[in-house]
């Protein structure tokens, strides 16, 4: 495969991120872990999915190595969480015509790396 990003494009890139956001500001399951103005947010995930994907190093660059996970840990991220943030991101994804391989290919990795964000059990009540 070639690289992902010059594959998806930047444009195209940021036009799911942006899609996911708008996903994610209305889905009570996971909004209240994020802050109310999303802009910042978008930017570094815009940053971080360019670098993830292959193309330029913006993230590392601008904020140092992504150390995900640690920059996690103060948000309780449970397996339902990263189920619902999956399921948006599935969500915007399928919104533009991406190729189904691509598409599959960037939902695994980020499949691989939302399970890797988990931090907290679910609460039994």
């Amino acid at each position: 495969m070639s690289v992902p990003f010059d594959a998806i494009g930047q444009e195209t890139l940021h036009a799911v991120i942006d899609r996911f956001y708008e996903y994610v500001k209305a889905d009570e399951r996971i909004n209240h872990l994020f802050p109310d103005d999303l802009s910042e947010t978008a930017r570094k995930q815009k940053q971080f999915l360019t670098q993830f994907l292959g193309g330029p190093s913006l993230y590392t660059d601008e904020h140092g190595h992504p150390m995900l996970r640690m920059r996690h840990l103060p948000f309780q991220i449970t397996p339902s969480a990263r189920d619902a943030w999956l399921e948006n991101m599935n969500i915007a994804l399928n919104d533009f015509v991406i190729d189904k391989a691509l598409k599959d290919y960037i939902f695994e990795r980020l499949t691989l790396t939302a399970t890797h964000m988990i931090n907290t059990e679910e609460n039994c009540r």
